[in-house]
């Protein structure tokens, strides 16, 4: 199967500014964690915003490509949401918008409510649902495409832990059977969406900074990117002599950007 998510010297630019510039990825993983990315990444991954440069692929196809025809379908960060629906419309609709006629747009819809237990709360009013409720909708929506792959948008943002992580457990539930692809800015490495990912990817600004699986990121928790100017072969030389390693991610003319192995040493 084709990669999940490949990047190409890509560019993404926000109201004519690079929000990513140079971004060079492939994923390996079916359910892949992407973690510090601009989110200008997941609107071009979504097929919301169109590359400035480079090629960004989902499943081998151009993202627009990849939503229309219906192999990826995407759970924006709130969007906004009809007040006077019940969950079972919205999700609904979302099916029809996908081509499915109505009564497996509805069966659709029921399944994907339930997957995300919400079934009990099908005909509730979409304004009285509370944020992690309208959350699990929106995911729910966009499972009941039937596209082999969803891509959600930091779902646990802002959330406090007794809310999140629930919500965590059910989304990974939830997508256990398809491919997925899940953007957060940031998420502990022990949460549950972390746990359900095979593979997670970290973006510094425009670059991996690491990748693998989760437990092997956490395990290297020890471990920073840097953007250095100056003296970057005596910086290197002084960090391997107290005990810790230094791996150049990328060489320009300024700045170099380093991965840095703390090893005995302190962040400071």
């Amino acid at each position: 199967m084709a990669a999940l998510l490949t990047a190409s010297d890509l560019r993404v630019d926000v109201e004519g500014m690079p929000a990513i510039d140079g971004l060079t990825a492939t994923t390996t993983g079916e359910h892949v964690l992407v973690l510090g990315a601009a989110r200008a990444l997941f609107d071009a991954a979504a097929g919301l915003r169109a590359a400035s440069r480079g090629e960004l692929r989902i499943d081998g196809a151009s993202p627009r490509l990849a939503v229309r025809g219906g192999s990826a379908a995407c759970a924006p960060l709130d969007p906004p949401l009809p007040p006077r629906w019940t969950l079972l419309q919205y999700v609904t609709w979302s099916a029809r918008l996908a081509g499915h006629a109505r009564v497996e747009a509805g069966r659709l819809a029921a399944d994907a409510l339930d997957r995300v237990q919400l079934a009990s709360s099908a005909s509730s009013r979409l304004r009285s649902a509370g944020l992690s409720m309208r959350r699990a909708t929106v995911l729910a929506a966009a499972i009941a495409t039937g596209a082999a792959t969803v891509l959600a948008d930091d779902l646990l943002a802002g959330l406090p832990e007794d809310i999140g992580r629930p919500l965590a457990r059910v989304a990974a539930r939830a997508l256990a059977d398809r491919r997925a692809i899940l953007f957060a800015a940031r998420l502990p490495l022990e949460s549950p969406l972390a746990l359900f990912a095979d593979e997670a990817i970290v973006i510094d600004g425009s670059l991996v900074a690491a990748q693998g699986a989760p437990a092997e990121l956490a395990a290297a928790e020890r471990t920073v990117a840097l953007r250095v100017d100056g003296d970057v072969d005596a910086f290197s030389r002084a960090v391997e002599a107290a005990g810790g390693r230094v791996f150049a991610t990328r060489r320009t003319p300024a700045p170099v950007h380093l991965r840095v192995e703390l090893g005995p040493l302190a962040a400071r």
